[in-house]
Parts: C-alpha cells; structure tokens; sequence
C-alpha cells in the first residue's frame, strides 16, 4: 500500500475515534471532511483495517444508516450490539432516527 494510502487512512480514524458515544458518521462525511468528497469507499477500506487500532469503527454507517460493514466484526451482530449498547436503535441493519444520531465532522469539528 502507497505511503499516502497509508497516511489517509489514519487521518481517517483520527476523524473516527472523535466521533461521540451514541452517535453515528458516514464514510462519505468523513471523505468530504478530510477534502476527499468521493472517497467514501475508501473510508470504508480504511474502516476495515481499523480494528486493533482503538478506532469506533461501529459508529461509521453508509450514508442511508446502514450497517454495510457488520460482515467486518467478528460475530453477526457485533456492530449491531455495539450501536444498540450506546442506546442507538438499529432494526433491520439500519439505523432508525438517523438524523437525531448523525454526527457530522465538518461541522462538529472546526
């Protein structure tokens, strides 16, 4: 993997880990926040090299609420669990009231 790969990737679960408890992002509000607003699929290659890395990787969701990356978390519904622990309503792998929910980093952070 390129040096630069590399580098955005970890920007990327530097935006994750800011991320608060109980709520969710999206893998293209962190692309847009990190000035890479079609690299949505990317974050999500980021998320999943995440894990073992301190990185909420359970609070990052596609754009819709949905949980698209639960078959990257061990167990089948671990990404699930963990959402519905910080009191985040998931039915169906979708995350219900996903505006009450929704953290976005250009806006949160500054």
């Amino acid at each position: 993997m390129k040096a630069e790969t590399l580098g955005f990737f970890e920007r990327v679960y530097e935006v994750a880990r800011q991320v608060p408890f109980g709520r969710v992002t999206s893998y293209g509000a962190i692309g847009k926040y990190l000035g890479a607003a079609k690299s949505a699929r990317i974050v999500g290659y980021a998320m999943n090299g995440s894990h073992n890395k301190d990185v909420p990787a359970h609070r990052v969701v596609n754009k819709k609420g949905l949980l698209t990356g639960k078959h990257h978390f061990e167990g089948t519904n671990l990404m699930q669990q963990l959402l519905e622990s910080e009191g985040v309503v998931v039915i169906d792998n979708q995350i219900q009231n996903l505006e009450s929910v929704y953290w976005d980093p250009a806006k949160e952070l500054k």
